[in-house]
């Protein structure tokens, strides 16, 4: 049998689903309200109601409503309510809790709790009301529920109202450990690749090959290339089969033709990967190295006929500027395209790659240029090549539409926007869960996150288990117990709160 699933109700199927649960609920079995005709109930803070849903197939079987707006509906039942509550919360009120009866004695009650408690870290709320049962005093209480004022309701369906603490929250741990996980059935990827795809883009992937000297596939190509440069503001871009690794391969190649003693800068894993790139090009080079996590100096480029560093340090989760100098620029792109806005209209090469942030498949290799020189190096890494006929050798027209349509699908600006607050919504909460986050005192990335945790291995083996795959087998992470959330494809941003929870657990 399928899990059950735990997630906040969108879709106007399940809300129509509640509203008869709720007629049987506290219409029949508490006679709160008056029959109908429609046998549905809409509850009167319906519009302001978030409802946290246990789903068994594409049946509701349980729910809960949260609502932080005053007046609650206690305000209307208990004259000066904030007299019973203790000062200097953030309130919520917890209503209508509804298990249908034969699900009663199942994992529903718990699995709810737990997304109760979820919505609450993701809303920075501390403390909930409720009205309960008098059936259930008994049930709350071992809850760390804690009575308050007189009973309200009527003489055929009385409540008691309560109120919980995060402290009593956390008291009770025992209880909400052993608790199932809330979001989804599916697993959450958090990798930083491959990511996950959306259906549309997975639709384009899986079309019939075309020819890569069709005219079809040439004007795909063109389409595409004209995504990318205004994407980035860029002047061209040419898009190889290939990872990033090969688009670096091909920049290097083009820095060898520029000639002159470049520098290299480095603040963590990729950046010492470019020095490496370097290296086997047999490029004149200075490589200047700064700690892992930390912000790059850049105030002394004078006099290089060449500067090359990570608009995105990976490996950190640190974003790199760099202040116009006069100096030819090569940046790596690869995890920051589609992650913010970029700029390469003075970029001399940049590269980037299909299967990180444009949420694409792996594959594509893509570098933004200037001008193309003519480099003494094996004829696929020679970009001139790719400059005059923009086509030259075997390409993949699935991998090329899948990325066209992946580009084609988003609003941009609000993609960035999204990703900036939602970046920056979980690394507070993460610093507030205790997790120790590194690149603190440099620019953060709001794609990537990095965490030093106790046994990273098994830290990540027990969050995969809880549903979330997450980055930690590269020999640098492993190196230092690092682990990474990566928010670079499809990620369900409903998902967030649960593995909140998660990493609280393996944080401490």
């Amino acid at each position: 049998m399928p899990p059950l699933q735990f997630h906040v109700a969108r879709a106007e199927g399940e809300l129509q689903q509640l509203h008869a649960l709720h007629y049987r609920a506290f219409v029949e079995e508490i006679p709160q309200h008056e029959p109908n005709a429609a046998r549905q109930h809409v509850d009167r803070f319906h519009d302001q109601n978030t409802y946290l849903v246990a789903v068994d197939g594409e049946t509701v079987v349980g729910s809960v409503a949260i609502r932080a707006r005053r007046p609650f509906s206690l305000d209307g039942k208990l004259p000066d309510l904030d007299a019973h509550l203790p000062p200097d919360r953030h309130f919520c009120e917890v209503r209508l809790l509804n298990i249908v009866p034969e699900h009663r004695r199942s994992a529903i009650l718990p699995g709810l709790l737990a997304a109760i408690a979820d919505y609450a870290e993701a809303e920075a709320l501390d403390a909930a009301v409720i009205s309960a049962t008098t059936r259930q005093l008994r049930l709350y209480s071992r809850l760390g529920f804690i009575p308050f004022g007189p009973l309200v309701g009527t003489a055929d369906a009385p409540f008691q109202p309560m109120y919980l603490t995060v402290e009593s929250l956390r008291q009770h741990a025992r209880e909400l450990a052993a608790l199932p996980p809330v979001v989804r059935g599916e697993t959450v990827n958090l990798l930083s690749g491959p990511v996950a795809i959306h259906e549309d883009v997975r639709a384009a992937f899986h079309t019939t090959p075309l020819s890569h000297r069709s005219p079809e596939f040439e004007e795909e190509l063109r389409t595409l290339q004209a995504r990318l440069c205004a994407l980035a503001n860029a002047k061209h871009a040419a898009v190889l089969l290939g990872s990033g690794t090969l688009a670096n391969d091909v920049v290097a190649a083009q820095l060898a033709a520029l000639g002159g003693r470049g520098i290299v800068l480095s603040n963590g894993e990729f950046g010492e990967r470019l020095a490496d790139h370097a290296r086997r090009a047999s490029l004149d080079f200075e490589h200047r190295r700064f700690p892992w996590g930390e912000p790059l100096e850049t105030s002394s480029l004078a006099g290089a006929s060449w500067v090359w560093l990570t608009a995105c340090e990976t490996s950190t989760g640190v974003l790199n500027d760099l202040a116009a100098t006069g100096t030819r620029v090569a940046l790596d792109c690869v995890s920051a395209l589609g992650a913010i806005p970029l700029d390469l209209s003075n970029v001399w090469l940049a590269s980037a790659a299909s299967g990180k942030a444009l949420a694409s498949y792996p594959g594509l290799a893509v570098v933004f240029y200037q001008h193309a020189a003519t480099a003494n190096v094996p004829r696929y890494l020679d970009l001139e090549l790719y400059a005059r006929d923009g086509v030259p050798f075997t390409h993949s027209s699935n991998l090329v539409r899948a990325l066209n349509t992946a580009i084609a699908r988003v609003d941009w600006p609000a993609h960035y926007a999204e990703l900036a607050q939602t970046g920056a919504w979980l690394r507070e909460r993460l610093r507030a869960a205790g997790c120790t986050l590194i690149g603190e005192h440099a620019k953060a990335a709001p794609h990537v996150i990095t965490l030093e945790v106790p046994r990273s291995d098994e830290a990540a083996a027990a969050l995969e288990r809880s549903g979330f795959l997450v980055a930690h087998a590269s020999s640098y992470l492993r190196e230092r117990n690092w682990i990474q959330l990566c928010l670079m494809g499809e990620v369900p941003r409903d998902a967030l709160p649960h593995l909140l929870r998660e990493l609280r657990r393996v944080c401490r």
